[in-house]
């Protein structure tokens, strides 16, 4: 595998897993109606596992309230369980053709637990970044000691690599700010 290879993959890897972020944040209740808290919550039915988003409409028409309508009202109840199921302590009004959520403010204890909880998410992330760093830097190690790369290509290789994390760590530390920032907003 050459240099070029190896950054390449390094990279996506590094892309994904900032977008990992990305989608659990979306779920981050931040006191603010959004369809990101509620649609990749797991539905069980039709014999298996569903995010609701494949499932049902989900419209946040107000600031505090999202509502789901879903495309078969059959499991109206199914989504219903699972939203109270979730651990996001909502609670649902069923009116037989839709769901209502009302999204209550959050208290200043609350919003900072969350924040600690998104530091959290964030920190692994990190680790996980990391991680791929540590596994592309062996590669290069194993290729460069296979004579496949000059002590040169590997050593660019690395700085390489290096510098893709500090810009993924970079990218982490703003969506973390932004994120605290908006679930600290009243």
């Amino acid at each position: 595998m050459t240099s070029t290879e190896i950054e390449v993959q390094t990279k996506k890897k590094m892309g994904k897993t900032l977008e990992i972020l990305k989608e659990e944040f979306k779920s981050i209740r931040t006191g603010r109606a959004a369809p990101g808290l509620v649609e990749n919550i797991k539905v069980n039915c039709y014999g298996s596992l569903m995010p609701i988003k494949q499932l049902a409409n989900i419209a946040a028409p107000e600031s505090q309230l999202i509502i789901i309508s879903p495309y078969d009202l059959s499991i109206l109840k199914d989504i219903e369980k699972a939203i109270q199921q979730s651990e996001l302590g909502l609670t649902t009004n069923n009116d037989g053709k839709s769901i209502r959520i009302p999204i209550p403010p959050l208290s200043g204890d609350r919003r900072e637990k969350i924040v600690t909880q998104i530091k959290e998410m964030t920190e692994e992330i990190k680790i996980s970044i990391r991680n791929i760093r540590r596994e592309a830097n062996k590669q290069i190690e194993k290729e460069e000691k296979d004579s496949l790369l000059t002590e040169d290509e590997a050593k660019k290789a690395k700085e390489q690599i290096q510098k893709f994390t500090h810009d993924n760590e970079a990218r982490l530390n703003e969506l973390l700010r932004h994120k605290s920032e908006e679930i600290l907003k009243i």
